[in-house]
């Protein structure tokens, strides 16, 4: 999943990304608010912060003008501010959620979760491919019951992957997905970290679940 941060305090930029990356988020940091605009348009993200107290353009003018354009990323407002009035008009201009600074990381990834896991009938804690598992609470993965090790950008593809299951990802679906807006996409690293995943999920089993798609990507059935 991928995660937008709108915050000019670097610090505090630098804190939130660390820990979502360690959460095996694709994180991309905006440091004034007409950047982080321009990102939210130009990128589909699952989850953007946003700081109400930017330079150049406002935090709540951000907000307004991509509710205006139809962005319903789900957004969750931060600010060193804790009034009512601040927190109910971020609210009612669209914000789904706010966290006021200083806060605890453990809370703003509960806050995440939690919205995340909004819209959906029911709330899914594991991704199962075939005898493949995913476990979205723990981050243990097993294949016909045994534990398999990943690293933290192996985790987050295989996630992808499982979660859009029988569809086909071309690579620039998995750049703006599993890395950040930084990636540089002439490179090959997108398909030798599914060659490591490959052979972490798929090698000493008769029944492969990734398959590659000459030309166009990859694609994870049973």
């Amino acid at each position: 999943m991928r995660i937008l941060i709108v915050e000019d305090e670097k610090k505090v930029a630098g804190f939130i990304k660390k820990g979502l990356e360690e959460e095996t988020y694709a994180v991309d940091v905006a440091t004034d608010g007409e950047e982080g605009q321009n990102l939210a348009e130009m990128n589909h993200y699952d989850l953007i912060i946003l700081d109400l107290m930017l330079p150049k353009i406002k935090g709540l003018d951000v907000l307004a003008h991509l509710r205006g354009k139809n962005i319903n990323t789900p957004i969750i407002l931060l600010t060193a501010k804790d009034s009512v009035e601040d927190k109910v008009t971020g609210l009612n201009q669209g914000a789904d959620d706010y966290l006021t600074k200083p806060f605890a990381f453990s809370e703003l990834l509960a806050r995440i979760r939690s919205l995340m896991r909004r819209g959906q009938s029911e709330t899914k804690t594991l991704l199962q491919v075939g005898d493949l598992t995913l476990d979205l609470v723990s981050h243990k993965v097993k294949r016909g019951g045994e534990e398999i090790e990943l690293t933290g950008k192996e985790y987050s593809l295989l996630e992808y992957f499982m979660r859009n299951a029988g569809k086909v990802l071309t690579r620039t679906m998995i750049a703006e997905h599993v890395w950040d807006y930084n990636f540089d996409t002439f490179t090959n690293v997108i398909d030798v970290y599914v060659n490591h995943l490959r052979k972490k999920i798929d090698k000493q089993y008769d029944h492969k679940l990734l398959h590659t798609l000459r030309g166009v990507g990859y694609v994870m059935r049973e």
